[in-house]
């Protein structure tokens, strides 16, 4: 099985950003992270980081040609992007929408994802571990 993480802005400076909200790890660690849990399910992970939305379109079309499925940190662009969304819908593999925080919880504007819809599941508010959880659910309840 081989999974593609992507994320969005501002992810990269995970670890420096607001780290009483994001927390302390850096987007390496968490991928590292991912990598090990990966290895251990017997899933091939390969990540992404992009701030650039049409560069994010462009990844999710791509792994969804080759890869089983897509966890997807869009980030601020969870809000505002129709194009994401798009892409999202027509990858052709499951994707598993994360959030390092709980949007419900925070300013309204990121209450309404407009990505949710089009994602087979939401897993938000457990910090790095979210990926994780996402990860877990590919692994041993999404075997293709």
């Amino acid at each position: 099985m081989k999974i593609h993480v992507i994320n969005g802005p501002n992810l990269n400076r995970l670890g420096k950003r607001e780290p009483e909200l994001y927390g302390k790890k850096t987007l390496e660690e968490i991928e590292g992270e991912l990598i090990r849990m990966g290895l251990e399910l017997g899933i091939q992970i390969n990540c992404f980081q992009s701030n650039l939305e049409g560069e994010i379109v462009s990844l999710l079309q791509a792994a969804g040609d080759k890869s089983d499925g897509i966890v997807l940190n869009a980030a601020a662009y969870t809000h505002t992007s129709v194009a994401i969304r798009d892409a999202v819908s027509c990858c052709g593999v499951p994707v598993v929408e994360v959030h390092l925080t709980n949007p419900n919880g925070r300013e309204s504007f990121r209450k309404d994802s407009l990505l949710s819809g089009v994602c087979d599941g939401l897993i938000a508010g457990f910090g790095w571990r979210s990926y994780c959880l996402a990860v877990l659910w590919f692994g041993k309840y999404h075997r293709t």
